[in-house]
């Protein structure tokens, strides 16, 4: 499988899983098992067309398109985030519908003159998932420079809108998965590569002890009702590498993710991402792509963005 594949993959599966999650965003586990989502729904808990991505992916692209315009700058990142807030950059159809508390806080801090890279709230209720949504681009856009730098800017994009050390360290973890996957490593072996790697960066930091789970745990043994699908950020790491290690498909994986439940476009989102990156662009369905607005903008924008990542 080419690189090319692969950073299409999971760039429109981060799309996708969000699309197909936002109908149905908030709903319980038990409403999803009676009528589980098999596809892309128009207007649900948001009343938006089908295909509709989140403020997931309109940050998510926002990434994109600093990463192609300035290779890697926070600030100009958290300005293009603002953007979207004041003005819906980057939304699927110009609006804003939904948008994280801490998120919100951060962006409000940027208007006011903080520099983005200390506007992330780092207190421990600070901790949901807003920065492991949009991370992906900065990984894939990073691969080719040394771990330290990687596991910085990791860290560093995090901290615009999540700046305490476990959303960082989450946004770490997710990107070493990352790395392993474009490097065409299964799913079970990126992540046993990816534990050591992060043991090794943070064997001396307070927060191992919460990655225990993720270090440690026989995730693809886990059934659904020890996975928790909220807006935790380990929550939602958590689900996401679960839904990847006990499913087969592009398409298994990120109705897996959905059909948990709760912040169900967030884990479909970062679900859709991790398997986009493993299965290319190939295994995901025309039907689902084509559902997605804005078709001309984002081939555009992902065109740069593979000629500005690949050497």
């Amino acid at each position: 499988m080419t690189t090319h594949s692969r950073l299409l993959g999971g760039l429109y599966g981060s799309l996708i899983g969000d699309a197909l999650g936002v109908p149905v965003e908030f709903s319980a586990r038990p409403a999803r098992q009676a009528d589980p989502v098999t596809g892309m729904r128009a207007h649900g808990v948001h009343n938006q067309p089908a295909g509709t991505w989140s403020d997931d992916g309109s940050l998510l692209l926002c990434t994109v398109e600093s990463l192609v315009e300035t290779r890697f700058d926070t600030q100009d990142m958290g300005e293009r985030f603002l953007r979207w807030f004041d003005t819906g950059h980057w939304a699927a159809h110009g609006l804003v519908f939904d948008v994280g508390i801490a998120t919100q806080q951060a962006l409000d801090r940027i208007s006011m003159g903080t520099p983005a890279q200390d506007a992330g709230g780092s207190d421990l209720y600070d901790n949901g998932n807003g920065s492991l949504m949009r991370i992906l681009p900065v990984a894939l856009a990073s691969l080719e420079v040394g771990l330290l730098e990687f596991s910085d800017r990791l860290r560093s994009a995090s901290a615009i809108t999540h700046g305490h050390l476990r959303s960082q360290m989450a946004c770490v973890f997710h990107g070493l998965i990352v790395r392993e996957l474009m490097a065409g490593q299964l799913a079970q072996v990126a992540l046993t590569l990816s534990r050591s790697c992060f043991h090794n960066l943070y064997e001396h930091s307070h927060e191992l002890s919460t990655f225990r789970d993720l270090l440690e745990a026989d995730l693809a043994a886990w059934p659904e009702s020890e996975v928790r699908s909220g807006g935790y950020v380990m929550e939602t790491l958590t689900a996401s590498l679960w839904c990847l290690l006990t499913t087969s498909s592009f398409s298994e994986c990120v109705l897996k993710a959905v059909n948990l439940g709760s912040d169900t476009d967030t884990t479909g989102c970062v679900a859709g991402g991790l398997a986009g990156v493993h299965y290319g662009i190939d295994a995901i369905g025309n039907e689902w792509q084509l559902a997605l607005p804005r078709q001309r903008d984002l081939q555009q924008l992902f065109g740069r963005f593979i000629e500005a990542v690949t050497p």
